[in-house]
């Protein structure tokens, strides 16, 4: 497990790069994920200094996909006990799902990877062989593809990746990924151009590298990415695929906590069915847990959400809570909204504290009210009407209890 330390390194670059941005460069580029590596880790030599600084491990966050943040501390564990060099993150894959299914390539010389082969790419590849001669379809067993999917979040061991820099320059290969409007394929859905990825990486390696992946088997543990607009996830729902719009990566953040929280012993209610611009979804308790309160499962178990007896810890399925800092939470009875915050410095035990009030509606937009509504309230088609609040913020040094 990862220290605190090293887990909180993300949030001071963006501290310093706050404090010192006179002497910082922000690199923009349009070409794909590969070329970051190039100007970044190459040019400026920022694995080697990592390297040299005592760090082993570097993980590429690269997609619109916050909770995957709950899931890279067990991928580090994983790529330790594992000894992989480089570590792909994947999750259950439906056959079709327009995410890169992560396959063993073998040559016809025996030679073999274990790489990424984009959506596109895999079903034409499957049928041209004789064992998936029916292409990319769902496992009877699983429902789902034998291909994981590859949720573009990688871990290398800093050592041979700094290497493989020196040896490689740092470059991929550059491909043409062409996006189509439909299924006629006669029209672009957007511009097509030259593309480099991240996670062609592994298709550079020299033999013998130790390339794997870790499955994520439960996918509202840390998949759920925001990247599809209204129309285009109401057509992926149509098509019996997650509508990883700005909706539901709201929603599965407050899932996945609601989750959480149920494994660390508390009573939290089932999800609401709502539909939220034409997106059916599930609307869990809407629980908030900073990472500065826990920033990983264990420590909300052993230091968060630790519940005094069976229904200790109580929260109904229209209540919200939002927990940040040093926050413990023994006993709790939740219907309503409620927020406590601790301030560096500052300890605070909720331990015998009953919450009963009207709470934050979550209410959906109409089609007339999208037309006027501001931006963050048309992508996810739904507004927080806010009718009353508990806040509870403590600011003086030392423990202090939070009872009723």
């Amino acid at each position: 497990m990862p220290s605190r330390q090293s887990r909180m390194v993300t949030a001071t670059c963006m501290r310093c790069c706050t404090a010192r941005c006179a002497c910082l460069q922000v690199f923009c580029q349009s070409r794909g994920s590969g070329l970051t590596r190039r100007e970044c880790f190459v040019k400026q030599g920022v694995a080697a200094k990592l390297l040299s600084r005592g760090f082993k491990w570097l993980v590429f966050f690269q997609d619109t996909n916050a909770l995957v943040f709950k899931a890279i501390p067990a991928a580090l564990g994983i790529s330790a006990k594992c000894g992989f060099d480089v570590n792909s993150l994947c999750v259950p894959r439906k056959a079709g799902e327009a995410i890169g299914g992560i396959a063993t390539l073998t040559h016809t010389n025996g030679s073999s990877m274990t790489v990424n082969v984009e959506y596109n790419q895999l079903d034409p590849l499957l049928r041209a062989t004789t064992q998936f001669a029916s292409g990319d379809v769902n496992h009877p067993a699983t429902g789902f593809s034998p291909f994981p999917g590859n949720i573009n979040q990688l871990i290398m061991a800093l050592g041979p990746y700094c290497k493989q820099l020196d040896a490689t320059g740092g470059g991929v290969a550059e491909f043409v990924n062409p996006k189509y409007a439909d299924k006629t394929r006669t029209a672009f859905k957007s511009s097509t151009r030259l593309e480099c990825m991240m996670q062609d990486w592994a298709k550079t390696v020299p033999a013998g590298t130790r390339v794997g992946f870790t499955v994520i088997q439960e996918v509202w543990v840390g998949y759920s990415p925001v990247k599809n607009s209204v129309a285009d996830a109401l057509a992926k729902v149509a098509a019996s695929c997650p509508p990883h719009s700005a909706a539901s990566g709201e929603c599965d953040q407050y899932g996945a906590t609601a989750r959480a929280m149920r494994l660390c012993g508390a009573v939290v209610g089932e999800p609401e069915e709502v539909v939220f611009a034409g997106t059916p979804l599930e609307l869990w308790p809407r629980v908030v847990i900073s990472p500065s309160t826990a920033a990983t499962f264990v420590e909300m178990r052993d230091v968060a959400v630790v519940p005094s007896g069976p229904d200790a810890v109580r929260i109904s399925t229209r209540s919200v809570l939002i927990v940040s800092g040093n926050v413990r939470i023994k006993s709790l009875q939740l219907d309503g909204a409620l927020c406590v915050t601790a301030a560096p410095g500052t300890t605070v035990v909720v331990d015998g504290l009953r919450v009963d009030n009207a709470g934050w509606e979550y209410v959906p937009v109409s089609e007339e009210e999208q037309a006027s509504a501001a931006e963050e309230i048309r992508i996810r088609g739904f507004k927080i009407v806010k009718k009353e609040t508990a806040v509870h913020t403590f600011d003086k040094p030392g423990e202090h209890a939070l009872s009723a």
